[in-house]
């Protein structure tokens, strides 16, 4: 029976091999080399917010549990790496099917239909399908800060795999395919220019999710957890501000003035963001500390990332700004309400792009709202937009934790998911991967 299985699979991925291009060049596209050389050097700054995330996270927990920590933002990689060109770019961009619940194309199966295909934009389309596919990676790596320290590296790699299939390719499809449902509604679509609805709501609600349904750690939160390594933290940081550079103003699949108002956003408001959590712990705990530095970084890149292309520099400050008030109180509630959110995942990602994703209504450039509003035949403006904002976050929030929880369910109580009591006393790098990060061993 084994060799039969081997047989059929082998004869599948034969057959998907030699599946005809569906996706031929377009007549009269030439690669514009200075669009290519920005996307290029994009796909390669978001990638690096993989291993600037693993530094993050790593560093916020235990000794015990480093490397099983950052194996699951490098596991992401290479798992979602490989779903992304078998069939996710097929998923995401391909015509919608089975109404519009994802999207198809037979010859985008392991990117075999676009070998010669170069887009509208002058760009090589296997530039943007690997440029999207870090999307696709980073994002279930983000879920897993929400759980650190207590899940299976067997049961994570099952869970992330399933969850970019069910749940970031189909969200992936309504917001940013041309016949995405989220993409068309209302005049101009559901903004969302970098990922605040698509990675970091689904990431950030996914994680509340999973830290209620698996439970708290082991003696969570009566017992100190330390912090392994925050200079690491903060390093990973540093890495993932100068990654969302690419997050964010790639995401304009150019090099030209939306580029530079999208790069000019992040910058501002990831700045906003850090002074503004500065200025809370300052007032609020008497000292500013550099985790909540870091965390306030962060809460201004998330909240800017759907808002990026749209915004003026005035608006991404105030987005900012707003985002580091909105994501502290949602961290304090956290730990009045004694849930065990781990890294806070929810707390930054979910609240800030939540945040991002509806209040960029109100700082909308005059220019892009003038093109909305012709498109409407003169019956468009913030508050409309705002319906459809809140729309796609509803729709976000709804299907994503839904479909999260089924899944979590299924895994584990398949393959498992929770790590064992011993397991967790002994710690992730010793159980799961047979090594340890520092070589310490800590018995707690």
């Amino acid at each position: 029976m084994g060799r039969i299985r081997w047989a059929w699979i082998v004869g599948i991925l034969l057959g998907l091999g030699a599946l005809p291009a569906a996706c031929p060049a377009a007549e009269g596209n030439s690669v514009d080399t200075g669009a290519t050389a920005w996307m290029l050097t994009s796909t390669a700054l978001v990638l690096l917010m993989v291993p600037g995330l693993a530094m993050f996270y790593g560093g916020l927990v235990r000794t015990k549990n480093v490397l099983g920590t950052m194996m699951h933002s490098f596991a992401a990689m290479a798992v979602m790496s490989v779903l992304w060109v078998v069939c996710g770019y097929a998923m995401c961009f391909g015509k919608g099917v089975l109404g519009g619940w994802f999207g198809w194309d037979s010859g985008y199966l392991l990117l075999r239909g676009m070998d010669q295909t170069i887009l509208k934009a002058g760009v090589p389309e296997y530039v943007f399908a690997m440029f999207q596919g870090k999307f696709a990676i980073i994002t279930p790596a983000l879920i897993a800060g929400a759980f650190a320290e207590r899940v299976s590296f067997r049961g994570y790699c099952i869970f992330i795999a399933l969850w970019g299939l069910l749940v970031y390719n189909p969200l992936c499809h309504w917001v940013w395919a041309a016949d995405g449902f989220l993409f068309n509604m209302g005049a101009a679509g559901a903004i969302d220019f970098a990922g605040g609805t698509v990675v970091h709501i689904s990431s950030g609600v996914t994680g509340l999710v999973a830290a209620l349904y698996l439970g708290r750690r082991r003696g969570y939160p009566l017992r100190t957890m330390p912090p392994s390594n925050l200079v690491m933290t903060i390093m990973g940081a540093g890495l993932l501000w100068v990654g969302w550079f690419g997050f964010n103003a790639g995401s304009s699949i150019s090099s030209s003035l939306s580029t530079a108002q999208a790069l000019t956003a992040t910058q501002v408001a990831a700045a906003a963001g850090a002074l503004g959590w500065m200025l809370i712990e300052g007032f609020h705990q008497g000292k500013a500390t550099a985790l909540g530095f870091a965390s306030g970084v962060l809460a201004g890149l998330v909240a800017v990332t759907p808002a990026a292309g749209v915004v003026q520099p005035s608006g991404a400050l105030a987005l900012g700004f707003i985002a580091s008030g909105v994501c502290y109180l949602a961290i304090q509630l956290k730990n009045k309400l004694g849930y065990d959110d781990s890294l806070d995942v929810f707390g930054i990602h979910g609240m800030g792009g939540v945040t991002g994703a509806i209040l960029l209504s109100f700082f909308i450039r005059g220019s892009w709202m003038a093109d909305a509003t012709a498109a409407a035949g003169g019956s468009w403006g913030v508050w409309n937009q705002l319906g459809v904002q809140a729309a796609a976050v509803a729709v976000a929030i709804g299907y994503t934790a839904g479909m999260a929880l089924i899944l979590l369910v299924v895994v584990n109580k398949t393959v498992g998911l929770r790590i064992s009591s011993e397991g967790e006393m002994a710690g992730l790098d010793a159980v799961c991967h047979g090594e340890h990060g520092y070589g310490l061993v800590h018995a707690s």
